[in-house]
């Protein structure tokens, strides 16, 4: 006979015969048990780990800068800075990012100074270094051309929802075993712009975002990613916040930084659990408030969140941690290897794997 929620300790284990997984209680839920952390020991980068990367990027376009097309990594598990993995196949920024354990994708995104909008999708395998690889578009029937969405993954599928484009509530997904188009999946609860996504194996979440002007969002969407269908209310966000960075383990949903309204800085770190729905909680501070569009990538353990910037045209390349299962200020990792804002982030040990 099963003990009711009350009665179970905190941290107490058991198999679940329906999953056949190891499980903990975390006091108010039971939780998966994952131990695996991928091995990309390599002549080039001994050391073992969750490998993060960074890619694209621009400072303010009005200033006429334009997009870059590096490609930086790291070991998520160690601390220190970025080295250079490779280029992708075009400059470009704000791409939305999904990624399986062996390959990082770029979907979408921006090209400064000219402004165009892409619709391509590329991407990059973990363990080797080396330049991006063309994919496919994100729909090449309606020929969307998107930039500034959210973007999540499952093991299998790769996702982006909003964006800058007529058609902003739109979700697409691509399975990340094939090469070609981005398919429909269905759409958010509303026209969003620069959403920020994260995800477990099997939901994925969708924070915030503006509608292209003065109003930003403090709504969660959350989507179950082996289906296809329109997204669902989650809860709310403790401010609107729009333009941060958002990456999870496969229980916790983190999101970081970002302007609460158009023009302003924020340094608020918040989470969820993504089985379940309801608001936000106070997980702690970014060492410094930061405006447009940082990014976040995560292992199991850690969340490395990067890419803002501190005012106009102005960037910052220092990535910093936070330990996912605890709360607390984040704290320096190291520097990515420029300063440019509105770069995309991704690992091959997300909460999606």
């Amino acid at each position: 006979m099963s003990l009711p929620p009350s009665e179970i300790p905190s941290g107490a284990m058991r198999f679940n015969s329906d999953s056949q997984k190891l499980e903990y209680w975390n006091g108010s839920a039971w939780f998966q048990v994952h131990t695996a952390t991928p091995n990309l020991a390599s002549a080039g980068d001994p050391t073992p780990g969750a490998r993060g990367i960074f890619a694209g990027g621009a400072k303010d376009p009005s200033a006429g800068n334009p997009t870059v097309n590096t490609i930086d990594y790291v070991n998520i598990s160690s601390t220190g800075n970025a080295q250079d993995f490779g280029d992708l196949t075009e400059s470009k920024n704000q791409t939305a990012p999904a990624a399986s354990k062996v390959r990082g994708y770029f979907m979408g995104g921006e090209n400064h100074p000219t402004n165009n909008r892409l619709n391509t999708i590329e991407f990059v395998t973990f363990s080797s270094t080396g330049n991006g690889t063309d994919f496919g578009d994100l729909n090449t029937t309606t020929a969307d051309e998107k930039s500034r969405m959210g973007g999540c993954n499952s093991a299998t599928r790769g996702v982006s929802a909003g964006g800058l484009s007529g058609n902003s509530n739109r979700i697409f997904y691509i399975t990340m075993t094939t090469s070609g188009q981005g398919e429909d999946f269905g759409d958010l609860t509303g026209q969003k712009e620069t959403p920020a996504g994260c995800s477990s194996p099997t939901r994925g979440i969708f924070f915030g975002g503006n509608d292209g002007g003065s109003t930003v969002y403090n709504s969660i969407d959350f989507i179950t990613i082996s289906t296809l269908g329109n997204a669902q209310d989650f809860g709310d966000i403790s401010t609107t916040r729009s333009s941060k960075a958002a990456a999870s383990n496969s229980t916790r949903g983190i999101l970081a930084g970002g302007p609460i309204s158009p023009a302003s800085t924020g340094n608020i770190i918040d989470f969820i659990t993504i089985a379940t729905r309801g608001n936000t909680t106070d997980f702690g501070d970014l060492p410094v408030a930061v405006d447009y569009a940082g990014t976040g990538c995560s292992s199991p353990v850690r969340m490395l969140i990067s890419g803002g910037g501190t005012g106009p045209n102005i960037g910052i390349n220092t990535i910093n941690y936070i330990t996912i299962a605890t709360q607390g200020d984040a704290v320096d990792f190291g520097d990515r290897t420029n300063d440019q804002k509105r770069p995309s982030a991704t690992s091959n040990a997300n909460g999606g794997l």
